[in-house]
């Protein structure tokens, strides 16, 4: 059986921490900035580490084994 080949959008937009976990950007950081007050876009500008179930499939598509 071939190699599995690592999803290549996922290889840009995320990171694995030490410990295992996904870390990614937040959502709504691109367009319609103005409405939104500094102290969410600067919130928003940090990363975020996933969710368990969001990981797992993230995990997957980066060709990462338990």
């Amino acid at each position: 059986m071939p190699k599995m080949k690592t999803h290549s959008g996922a290889k840009k937009r995320f990171k694995l921490t030490a410990k295992g976990k996904v870390r990614g950007r937040h959502a709504f950081t691109s367009h319609i900035l103005e409405k939104k007050s500094p102290k969410r876009k600067r919130r928003l500008g940090n990363p975020v580490v996933l969710h368990e179930q969001d990981a797992k499939r993230v995990k997957r598509l980066l060709g990462v084994t338990k």
